[in-house]
Order: C-alpha cells, then sequence, then structure tokens
C-alpha cells in the first residue's frame, strides 16, 4: 500500500497513541498540528488522505483545495463545524462517533440535574461562607413523583432514561420529531410535542442535534412556558439554548435553576450574566470526558479513516459520496 497520510487538524490530546495503534496495521503516518490559519490548514491538509479533526473548522473554501482526501472523521458525536456538503460533493466521507460517551454525558446530565434539585452547588459555596439552613433561601423538592422532559430521545437521552427508572418519576416525555413515536412508547416515554413538554414537565433535558433546524430552539417564549419550580440542563449544544433567556428567566423566577455543560462561546466569557447567577450550575463541556471515554473516541475516530483506506466506508457515516 502507497504511503498514506492522516493529519490531525487540532491537538488536544497530547498523545495518539491509539490512532498509530490502529493506523500500523497500512503503515500510515500520522502529522498532528494545532491553532492553524485557514491559509496553514489549506497548506497541511491539502496532501492528506484522511483526517482527524476536533473542534477546528473545516469549511467549504478549505474543502475546495483538499486534493487526497478520502475521509474527514470527527472526534465526536456533532460535526457542525464540517462543511458536509462540500465534502460529499468532493467524494469525501464525514464520519463520527456517536456512541463512545453515551454513559458519561448521560451521566454528567444527571450530576447536573441532582445538583440543582439537592442545590449542591449552591450550599457548597454558602457554608464556605458561614451559611447555614440554607433551604430557606433555595426550596428543593423530591424527585419522586415529578416528570423529566427529554428535549431529544437519542441514545444519550435513553441512556439518561434508564438511569432515572429508579428515581420514582412519575412520567417521562419525549419530543423527537425524528424518531418514531413508536420507538419512543416502546422504551417507556411518551411522545410529546415540545409545547406539552415544557409546561409539563419538572425537569428537561436538552439532547437534541445542532443543526439550523434547532438552533435557538429554547429561547425566551419557551422558557415561558416552563413551570417556576422546573429545571433546565442542557449538555448537548450551547447554541440549543438562549443563555441569555435562560439567564433572565434564572433572574426572574421563571425557572427555579439550571445546569449547563455547554455554551454558545467557549470557555464562556466573563461578562456572561450566567456567573453571577446562584440558581445556574455550570461546568466546561466536560459531560464527554472519562479516561475510558477518551481512549475509546480515539480509537474510533482512527478506525472510521482506516476503513476508507482500506477501500471500504468509515464505521459510522454521517454522509454517502456518490463516488463513493
Amino acid at each position: 500500500m502507497a504511503d498514506l497520510k492522516v493529519v490531525v487538524t487540532d491537538d488536544r490530546y497530547g498523545s495518539y497513541e491509539e490512532e498509530n495503534a490502529v493506523f500500523k496495521e497500512i503503515g500510515a503516518s500520522v502529522e498532528v498540528h494545532d491553532q492553524m490559519d485557514e491559509a496553514e490548514t489549506v497548506r497541511v491538509l491539502k496532501n492528506a488522505d484522511g483526517i482527524l479533526v476536533n473542534l477546528h473548522p473545516l469549511p467549504a473554501r478549505v474543502i475546495e483545495k483538499l486534493e487526497k482526501c478520502r475521509v474527514i472523521s470527527r472526534y465526536g458525536v456533532g460535526y457542525d463545524n464540517v462543511d458536509v456538503e462540500t465534502a460529499t460533493s468532493k467524494g469525501i466521507w464525514v464520519a463520527r462517533v456517536p456512541d463512545y460517551c453515551l454513559e458519561d454525558v448521560s451521566d454528567q446530565a444527571l450530576a447536573l440535574l441532582l445538583g440543582c434539585v439537592r442545590k449542591v452547588a449552591f450550599k457548597d459555596r454558602r457554608i464556605r461562607e458561614g451559611g447555614w439552613n440554607l433551604h430557606r433561601e433555595q426550596p428543593s423538592y423530591r424527585i419522586a413523583g415529578k416528570t423529566l422532559g427529554l428535549v431529544g430521545y437519542g441514545a444519550i437521552a435513553r441512556t439518561l432514561h434508564r438511569k432515572m427508572s429508579g428515581f420514582g418519576l412519575q412520567r417521562v416525555l419525549a419530543f423527537d420529531p425524528y424518531l418514531d413515536p413508536k420507538k419512543i412508547a416502546e422504551n417507556g416515554a411518551e411522545p410529546v410535542a415540545l409545547r406539552k413538554l415544557l409546561k409539563e414537565a419538572d425537569y428537561v433535558s436538552v439532547h437534541a442535534p445542532l443543526n439550523e433546524e434547532t438552533r435557538g430552539l429554547i429561547g425566551r417564549r419557551e422558557l415561558a412556558l416552563m413551570k417556576s419550580t422546573a429545571i433546565l440542563v442542557n449538555t448537548s449544544r450551547g447554541p440549543l439554548v438562549d443563555e441569555n433567556a435562560v439567564a433572565e428567566a434564572l433572574a426572574g423566577g421563571q425557572i427555579a435553576s439550571a445546569g449547563l455543560d455547554v455554551f454558545a462561546a467557549e470557555p464562556l466569557p466573563p461578562e456572561s450574566p450566567l456567573l453571577k447567577l446562584a440558581n445556574a450550575v455550570l461546568s466546561d463541556h466536560a459531560g464527554w470526558y472519562s479516561e475510558e471515554s477518551v481512549a475509546e473516541l480515539k480509537t474510533k475516530t482512527a478506525q472510521n479513516v482506516l476503513a476508507v483506506l482500506k477501500g471500504g466506508k468509515p464505521i459510522y457515516p454521517v454522509n454517502h459520496p456518490a463516488s463513493s
């Protein structure tokens, strides 16, 4: 097999033992780059046979100039930083890894939800300041008998549903226009419209993909439908939720609290109003992370590329180029 080159566009891991182990089979070399501007990106990727991309943008302008690339594989579930349409027109596969962090993201959603329910972060801060008997400042309500609403009912949402099944919930509502309602019902959730879910759920956990249809899915109008005792959790993508509207709803008591792992701009800007709110529990887009999930992600991302370079198709394809 001719010499093959695979390029990592942005270095988030430091070590690439898993990738090199995968590519050893075909003798492909792995080049790791980071913090490239668009001109350098074009120069580096021009002759790559395969690309491993994390957060680095791959717009049409870059993809159009790729001369040898057969596959772009994203480290993660989403792929909104890759222009899939242009890649498809160029005969390039785009792939992702949709199943590497089901346990981890659902754990994070559950942790944020429980942190909001039991006011863990708030109480920790106030006790360090000398506070006590803090239930007078932020009341808590038991989970048993409440209603969980899942916005999106993909694999992560279903995993969270499983984990929440022992908490004595009265109902689980699910909104997912991409799924057959019968499939949702078979799993023990009630398929409902988004408006109904927001009005009736005590806990709303967002698990939708980011696309033009879902951007800004939860805004002022949607938040106004929610109960004043409701909790909002987002471990999916920041732009699904209007952060300023959430901050206003939290500050005005329109909803009780929010647990947010993802944001429109990351890191979260220091001027964000969310940082000043005691009823916001924030984390650093860490839902995907565990040591186990990193190793699995790196291996599967590389395996997508390996499959194409061996003449097949990715394990987890996003598109299907006509020429492939």
